[in-house]
């Protein structure tokens, strides 16, 4: 355990070390090829996202129907020559900024708190400087996209069927996944291939409900990197719409605490197995996700006693999660076509599974609420490659043994431009 730990501590500090060159290594590329620029060009494109949902939760009978303006996106990007070129992906989340009250009846077993949550969000999810060298190496640097699961890849409303993004990924792992560092990426033929050094997660945010999700450093104006995250990701495409692949992360996250409260680490490891398959009229997606947490048990006993203006849920972590879910669907309308034209009418389903208390440590009650299983059904009727109208009927379990089913009804639309 010892020489394991060891080989952590030195294989962390050779990789902040790591991290400071490629730093500078990129900014020295910025300045060089800049001076050499070709012609310039600008693009811009997006996606936005508005739900209705309707609820019969039998643990919350009174729970009101919403609507959603999930989220507006502004990606635009700009080429300074042939080698470099400017990214970056703006997120206006539902609807505009704010303060706003939520209740939060089920965080904690057997507790009933209101919290105070911001409302919408305008977000800056990526921003980064992108060298185009060669078909098998390239180079980002700035704010990026963390491509663990399949969401972190394909998350437009084009890409999955619901109206909102798939319970068993968004649930253990934060959507959209971004982070400050560098990542180097290409392509050996079909299998192409993404490293990340990043900066890590912030345990003081972590929950029974959502696991690591609210370790997400989004809660202040700065974020902590004592500890780097390290990313990877495999990818092999047997054509655009086949491809199957793996992913993981690996990082402590109580270095990352805004305030040095505890003297153990607590390191997440993550891989996910992900896959789709798209050839009309077919759609079949995928994804299996596991991970697991140092010292949860001693991390559920510090987060216990945190100032209530943190904003965090302070409830027990378990040391591991597990989720998976597969989605399929059928364009029915290619039955009475001869061609592979909009517009498509695609029925489907998906099964959902997801654990956030797949195992817990010491006496952590492993609560039987956050082990759920979801049998979802629904149409996609796609007007043209931009604009998708979206319903579904999702039947969510519970693995208590009372007052466990959820039941949601929702429609929507999605675009792209």
């Amino acid at each position: 355990m010892t020489l394991s730990l060891n080989i952590i501590y030195c294989a962390s500090y050779f990789m902040k070390k790591l991290l400071i060159l490629l730093q500078v290594v990129g900014m020295f590329l910025i300045f060089n090829v800049m001076t050499s620029a070709d012609t310039n060009t600008f693009s811009v494109s997006g996606y936005g996202v508005i739900n209705y949902a309707h609820f019969d939760w039998e643990l919350d009978p009174n729970r009101r129907a919403a609507i959603d303006v999930e989220r507006f996106v502004v990606a635009p990007k700009y080429r300074i020559n042939n080698t470099v070129r400017l990214e970056a992906e703006i997120e206006f989340e539902h609807g505009g900024t704010g303060n706003t009250m939520e209740f939060d009846k089920f965080e904690e077993f057997g507790e009933f708190e209101m919290e105070i949550e911001k409302g919408g969000e305008v977000i800056v999810e990526k921003l980064a400087a992108v060298f185009s060298i060669h078909q098998m190496l390239n180079f980002r640097v700035g704010h990026i996209i963390v491509p663990v699961g399949l969401v972190a890849k394909r998350h437009r409303p084009q890409h999955y069927f619901t109206t909102t993004r798939p319970e068993a990924e968004t649930h253990i792992i934060p959507t959209i996944w971004h982070e400050t560092g560098v990542e180097l990426f290409g392509s050996f033929g079909p299998l192409k291939y993404q490293t990340q050094i990043v900066n890590g997660l912030d345990s003081t945010g972590f929950s029974s409900r959502h696991w690591i999700v609210p370790g997400h450093q989004l809660r202040f104006e700065t974020v902590n990197a004592e500890a780097p995250a390290f990313v990877g990701r495999l990818d092999y495409e047997f054509d655009e719409d086949f491809t199957f692949g793996i992913s993981g992360y690996v990082g402590d996250t109580a270095a990352n605490r805004p305030k040095p409260d505890v003297d153990f680490d607590a390191y997440v490891g993550i891989v996910s197995f992900h896959g789709f398959y798209e050839v009309n009229p077919l759609k079949i997606r995928g994804v299996f996700l596991y991970g697991s947490l140092q010292n949860a048990d001693r991390l559920s006993k510090v987060n216990r006693t945190l100032s209530n203006n943190l904003n965090v849920k302070r409830t027990p972590i378990g040391s591991s999660a597990l989720g998976y879910y597969i989605e399929a669907g059928f364009d029915v309308l290619s039955l009475f076509r001869s061609d592979k034209s909009s517009p498509t009418l695609d029925i489907f389903a998906r099964y959902d599974y997801y654990d956030t208390m797949a195992s817990v440590e010491g006496i952590i009650f492993d609560n039987p609420r956050w082990e759920r299983t979801t049998l979802t059904g629904g149409v996609n009727f796609h007007l043209n490659s931009q604009l998708v109208f979206k319903s579904h009927y999702s039947l969510r379990r519970l693995a208590t043994k009372d007052l466990n089913k959820e039941n949601t009804f929702a429609i929507g639309f999605g675009f792209q431009y």
